[in-house]
């Protein structure tokens, strides 16, 4: 795919992102589409965002867990960027009107306090390399209609990113069973899924390694101060106005979300 394709579509998903519109899903445009062509119009997506001010903080891991691969239709996992802009404070209200078709998604964000550089990080390294673990919310939103997507198409979208929400409480990883914590999300005050660390590649340190050594193959870096969401430990849950989510990870913490 030539650059200028590759600017153009990048061009139309941002527009995409500042409208809160959908677009027909690029692969049923461009049939040619490879994963490297979508990485590329992620990258000139995000160029955008940061000519426009937004500033990069961390990156996210997507369809980590098998239950969210089977929703969607994909089936290997997937990074996208975080902005300072999609960052919102827990207790903070997130105007739907901001989203599109938004899901919700507990998970365990890592807070970086070394750079990791792949390929060879392991998940020693990914632990070593960690100053905390919190619970967050991940609330994903795709500007493909109707969620009509292949792994091209969520790829270039930015990995469906839409907005986060971390914690307050922030825990040492090796005082945590990252693999064997339990983990309950709740819905206005009714519990709607359950789920595992587990659920993020078998392990979600092995996600963030994963994660370093696929950017490394792209000469970049997980750096000192990022945030990493690890991906969703269980189902997407789609939300409204008016939602209250809750999620809670054994020792870990809880994290509260809710949208007007």
């Amino acid at each position: 795919m030539n650059d200028a394709l590759i600017r153009s579509l990048g061009d139309e998903l941002y527009a995409a992102v500042k409208d809160c519109r959908t677009l027909d899903p690029l692969t049923s445009r461009h049939t040619d589409l490879t994963i490297d062509d979508a990485y590329r119009i992620q990258q000139h997506l995000n160029v955008r965002r940061t000519e426009a001010g937004e500033r990069i903080i961390g990156k996210k891991i997507g369809v980590t867990s098998q239950v969210v691969m089977d929703m969607l239709g994909v089936y290997q996992p997937d990074f996208g960027m975080l902005t300072d802009a999609m960052l919102y404070e827990e207790g903070d209200a997130i105007p739907i009107a901001s989203l599109i078709q938004p899901k919700a998604e507990g998970e365990i964000a890592f807070v970086l306090k070394h750079d990791l550089r792949g390929p060879g990080v392991t998940a020693a390294d990914v632990l070593a390399a960690t100053s905390g673990v919190m619970a967050c919310f991940e609330i994903v939103d795709s500007r493909i209609r109707d969620w009509k997507i292949r792994i091209e198409d969520t790829v270039a979208d930015n990995a469906s990113c839409g907005v986060f929400v971390l914690g307050k409480r922030v825990v040492d990883p090796r005082e945590v069973d990252l693999v064997g914590c339990a983990m309950k999300l709740e819905k206005n005050g009714a519990v709607v899924t359950t789920g595992s660390g587990a659920a993020a590649l078998g392990n979600p340190l092995e996600a963030v390694a994963w994660l370093a050594n696929t950017l490394g193959e792209l000469n970049e870096s997980l750096k000192a101060g990022e945030v990493v969401l690890s991906g969703s430990l269980a189902a997407m849950v789609p939300v409204a106005a008016g939602d209250s989510l809750n999620v809670s990870i054994d020792g870990i913490g809880s994290c509260s979300v809710r949208f007007v």
